[in-house]
Formats: structure tokens, C-alpha cells, sequence
């Protein structure tokens, strides 16, 4: 099984995104083209999974972008990394759950590596740190099953402007806020993706 490796330097329009990746679950499908993990980013952007509720919208002058992905309402910009993959499930174990924790292991073990101590929760969906007794989130998870290909992906906040997601309930949750690996502790995160995609091979 091969998996591409796609890195966009420049910020890629979240439509055109997933775009792209709509053709490769589909040339995956059909065994006519490569797994893929690609890493960019978006400009200023709320979407909102297939959960997401209107009432999560606290400022509804924002334009939010419907998608078929898991989850709810979150923002995307400048200062985040995304991760988005097409794995194919049919070729490894049927078991959504453990994709999903296969995704959580990989988030926590490249954090690990910044010596940030990170967790899973099973009710929210999501990796969070522990900072002055809050749990904040540090990176968001977003999946779509379709014919057993996953597509869709992940998030991490490195040092994205916290403010934008003042205008939304991110992810439909009210008593945990978020932060980014600036705040939490000041140092070099340039080779994160790097680091990131060592930690995605050794689970995929």
C-alpha cells in the first residue's frame, strides 16, 4: 500500500480542498491511485461537520462552509496545520474506532516529542492538554467513512490567532476552551510535519 506525500506550502481554499480529495477517494476506490496524506493549510475559515447545530454560531455575520466530515462547527487559518488523508480501511482492519485512535496515538506521540503531554477523550472527540487545571483543546479531529475509505483529517493549532473561535462554540463544546503549542510552550515548531509524518508511517 503506498501512501503520497503531499506538502502545500501555500494556503489552499478549503472548497478546493476537498475537491481533491473527493478524486482520490474516488481513484482509491477504484484502485486506480495512491493513499494520500497532505499537509496545508487554509485561509480564514469556519466549516461545519454533519453534526453542527446553528445555535453553535454566536456571531452569524461569519460565513460558514457546510461539509460531510464528523464533528461540528471549527475554524481553520493561518497559524494551523492540516492533515488530510484517503486511507483505505478495506486493506487494513475494518475498525473505525481504532482508525480513530490509531489518528489520536500519532497527534500525541509528535507532541510527546516537544515534551507536551497530551490525551484522548472518548466523549470529545479531539486531543487536549492539561494547563493551569483547564483542559484546552490543542488539535481537532474530523472524519469521513465512505465504502471504508477515511477521508477528511486532523488539525493542530501552532500559533494561529486564538480569537477566531470567539465567534463559534467550537466543536459544540462550551466548558473546555483551546490553545495552540505557542502558548503552551515557547519554542521551534518548524519541523513538526516532519515529525508528524515519521510518527503517521510507523502506525500506517
Amino acid at each position: 500500500m503506498s501512501i503520497e506525500i503531499k506538502i502545500s506550502k501555500k494556503p489552499i481554499e478549503y472548497n478546493k480542498a476537498i475537491n481533491y480529495l473527493e478524486k482520490r477517494v474516488k481513484s482509491v476506490k477504484e484502485n486506480n491511485g495512491d493513499e494520500l496524506l497532505w499537509i496545508l493549510s487554509h485561509p480564514s475559515t469556519y466549516t461545519a461537520g454533519i453534526s453542527s447545530k446553528n445555535t453553535e454560531i454566536l456571531d452569524k455575520k461569519i460565513n460558514v462552509i457546510k461539509t460531510n466530515r464528523g464533528g461540528k462547527i471549527t475554524w481553520h487559518g493561518p497559524g494551523q496545520k492540516i492533515f488530510y488523508f484517503v486511507i483505505n480501511l478495506s486493506k487494513r482492519d475494518k475498525d473505525i474506532r481504532k482508525f480513530i485512535n490509531n489518528i489520536e496515538k500519532i497527534i500525541i506521540m509528535t507532541l510527546k516529542e516537544y515534551k507536551i503531554e497530551s490525551f484522548a477523550d472518548r466523549e470529545n472527540v479531539g486531543i487536549w492538554v492539561k494547563k493551569k487545571n483547564k483542559i484546552l483543546k490543542i488539535a481537532a479531529i474530523g472524519v469521513k467513512i465512505r465504502k471504508w475509505i477515511a477521508y477528511h483529517g486532523f488539525s493542530v493549532n501552532i500559533n494561529n490567532d486564538l480569537q477566531k473561535y470567539n465567534k463559534i462554540i467550537p466543536c459544540g463544546i462550551k466548558k473546555r476552551g483551546l490553545t495552540s503549542l505557542s502558548k503552551i510552550k515557547k519554542q521551534s515548531y518548524k519541523t513538526f510535519e516532519k515529525k508528524l509524518i515519521k510518527n503517521f508511517f510507523k502506525i500506517f
